[in-house]
């Protein structure tokens, strides 16, 4: 196993692994040493299928819990930055669960929130790290399989693929736009202040431990909810693995180490650190590598060579 940090964000570590995946005389190279590349993220299509059973699992214990009817419409809310958990949403609802809206909920790099408000996607904007990283992401993969499905028309969608590499951005036409908020989706998005927030109110008055991502899920279901319409949101991740911000967002200092703040986490809400979390801190660092984006396809090379 080849292990390389990338020296960047998430767009630049995405963008570096498609441009290694086309090319062609490094797949000749890897094909004569006996390896095939894949993708474990969103890329592949792998990640997005099973993901579709969750949408009809919410539903099924919604029905078990008496809460809905069968065949009655729900909206999910669905913490967004590669956009592929709620385009697996989309191919639920094209299956034929009844799901009314697809909200899609951004942190502050709210490209996706623009998009669905204005049909232009423009990545021509700052990237900002925030306390959901996950979410720190100004090129969305999935979209562009989203605007296929919907237009029907691949040449149309490489066009606008090609607009985005070499521009930074695209506009999709009204109708096409129009044809999106049909088929139910709206973005919506919370900066870190309303994402503190959500995680301080969903503690004091549900005891519920929200991570950072999972709040901007519920922030933006909170603003959409409809009457009478469930919604469902999306959870994402251990609170624990984000504990410095989670403290924060409770109003409590963040101690420098990051076992430490797990571990003060746990104090304050009387929650246990998932073991493999609170295991770490006695496992020795293995990999230290870190290159950037232009010298992943030597690394590979070169341990090719090894």
């Amino acid at each position: 196993v080849l292990v390389l940090g990338v020296k960047g964000n998430f767009d630049d570590a995405q963008t570096g692994v498609k441009a290694i995946f086309s090319d062609r005389e490094l797949e000749s190279e890897l094909k004569e040493a006996g390896i095939v590349l894949s993708s474990a993220n969103s890329i592949n299509w792998g990640r997005l299928a099973p993901q579709i059973a969750y949408y009809f699992s919410a539903y099924a214990q919604l029905l078990a819990a008496g809460a809905i009817s069968f065949g009655e419409e729900i909206d999910f809310s669905v913490p967004t930055g590669n956009f592929g958990d709620i385009l697996a949403g989309y191919m639920a609802k094209k299956a034929g669960l009844p799901v009314r809206r697809l909200i899609c909920a951004s942190n502050s790099n709210n490209v996706l929130t623009d998009f669905f408000d204005t049909g232009s996607y423009d990545k021509n904007r700052p990237f900002l790290r925030t306390m959901s990283p996950s979410m720190d992401i100004l090129v969305s993969s999935n979209l562009e399989r989203l605007l296929f499905m919907a237009s029907g028309d691949p040449d149309r969608v490489s066009r606008w693929m090609e607009e985005l590499r070499s521009g930074g951005r695209y506009g999709i036409s009204e109708g096409m736009l129009e044809k999106l908020r049909r088929e139910g989706f709206c973005g919506r998005y919370a900066d870190e202040a309303e994402t503190a927030r959500t995680i301080r109110s969903l503690w004091e008055e549900r005891r519920y431990l929200a991570d950072p991502h999972t709040a901007v899920g519920v922030s933006a279901a909170w603003r959409e909810r409809a009457d009478g319409v469930p919604c469902v949101v999306l959870s994402t991740a251990s609170p624990f693995k984000f504990a410095a911000d989670m403290l924060r967002s409770l109003g409590r200092e963040a101690p420098e180490s990051g076992f430490d703040a797990q571990n003060e986490l746990a104090a304050l809400t009387g929650q246990t650190v998932p073991a493999p979390l609170a295991a770490l801190k006695e496992k020795p660092e293995r990999f230290t590598t870190a290159v950037a984006r232009g010298e992943m396809r030597e690394s590979i090379r070169s341990w090719l060579a090894e």
